[in-house]
């Protein structure tokens, strides 16, 4: 018998041109491959353009400079960083919270009643919304009601454009916990409230976090809701040790849009070294916003 076996003619798992199905699956492999390449070259473009005019500017004077004036050298954006930061950070803490909260009661309170169909299709909606709509709102609502742009009034507008995004990736993440680990905590005496604070959220946390990552990247290159709400100042925003929070606010995107139209060859080439900041700053979010989704359940 083994030597019966041996003599047994092993067929050869090779695929030859000649078989259709052959052909037509290495002609999909190669234009799948073609098709990455064309979509990653407008990303790598970008950067190698952002590096190339933005890097040769980059100094330490620029992160810690105010603006400089028309015909002056030198300056740097370092309040605009400052405000995009608080600005973010006003809008994080405004949307996340709620957001969660939002997707609690989606995910496990009420996913079928119809209050939570309603919220359901008002974030999706939301998450098309044109952000200058958000500034027109927030300009509304804030800036003509304190009777001046301000921090403040930014992180409003850039709270409508990141709740929705918070709310339904956290809904998802908390779906995406085990039914089991639920029906245990229930099992050992959990009320429905103690499930979702002890089990649900920490189980979730990672996904949850993935969201707010892609938010808070999001909000951050935006651009035309900071034109209504914060406009655009050349000083820092902590004038005197103090918090000037009621005041116009510098940001990166707003100085990319300002100076990139100035004739003064200076302002042109800070606008591309806060381009390049900005990019970097957007993709390291969004890098990390996908090491933690590896994370999750």
């Amino acid at each position: 018998m083994p030597q019966a076996a041996q003599d047994v003619v092993q067929p050869k798992l090779q695929r030859s041109l000649s078989d259709r199905r052959a052909l037509i699956s290495m002609v999909l492999s190669i234009g799948t491959y073609v098709a990455t390449v064309l979509a990653c070259l407008p990303l790598f473009s970008v950067l190698f353009m952002l590096l190339w005019r933005g890097g040769e500017k980059l100094s330490w004077q620029l992160f810690v400079e105010l603006p400089p004036t028309a015909f002056e050298e030198g300056g740097g954006f370092g309040n605009a960083i400052v405000g995009t930061l608080v600005m973010v950070g006003i809008a994080a803490v405004l949307s996340v919270p709620f957001g969660i909260l939002a997707a609690v009661f989606l995910a496990e309170f009420g996913p079928e009643s119809k209050t939570a169909m309603a919220v359901r299709f008002c974030a999706k909606t939301l998450t098309g919304l044109p952000s200058i709509l958000a500034g027109v709102f927030a300009y509304a609502a804030v800036v003509l009601l304190t009777g001046t742009y301000s921090a403040p009034a930014g992180g409003v507008a850039l709270a409508l454009l990141m709740l929705p995004t918070v709310m339904l990736t956290a809904e998802e993440a908390m779906k995406m916990v085990p039914v089991r680990m639920k029906e245990a905590a229930i099992g050992m005496g959990c009320t429905q409230s103690q499930m979702v604070w002890r089990v649900v959220l920490p189980t979730a946390l990672p996904s949850m976090l993935t969201g707010v990552m892609l938010a808070v990247a999001r909000a951050s290159g935006e651009t035309a809701p900071l034109l209504f709400t914060a406009l655009f100042s050349n000083f820092w925003i902590v004038q005197d040790g103090k918090p000037a929070l009621m005041a116009p606010t510098a940001s990166l995107a707003v100085l990319i849009y300002n100076f990139s139209g100035m004739p003064f060859e200076n302002q042109i080439e800070m606008a591309w070294a806060a381009a390049l900041i900005l990019v970097l700053l957007v993709l390291a979010l969004n890098i990390m916003g996908q090491l933690l989704s590896r994370r999750r359940v």
